[in-house]
């Protein structure tokens, strides 16, 4: 997740996506989210084992930021807000 701006990045781990994106995107409570003003969804990837997928969050968040934004760039040339796909 990122902000309009593209200046903060936020890596995490979900069981739903959609779920979790709307969350960020109401800004509940004092979050990350709400204080960075997070909401434009530009990375994800999908696994089908939790471990794998707390691995892969460890590897993201262990990596520069170039490196994120290598990695976002190569998956969405635009950093097009991805969840409006399917919400």
């Amino acid at each position: 997740m990122t902000n309009k701006y593209k200046t903060t990045l936020y890596t995490g781990v979900t069981n739903d996506l959609q779920r979790r994106v709307n969350e960020h995107k109401k800004k509940r409570s004092d979050s990350f989210s709400k204080k960075y003003n997070l909401e434009f969804l530009v990375y994800y990837e999908e696994f089908y084992d939790v471990n794998q997928a707390i691995n892969r969050e460890k590897q993201i968040k262990a990596g520069s930021r170039k490196k994120k934004d290598e990695l976002i760039t190569k998956m969405n040339p635009e950093w097009n807000d991805l969840s409006l796909n399917f919400l």
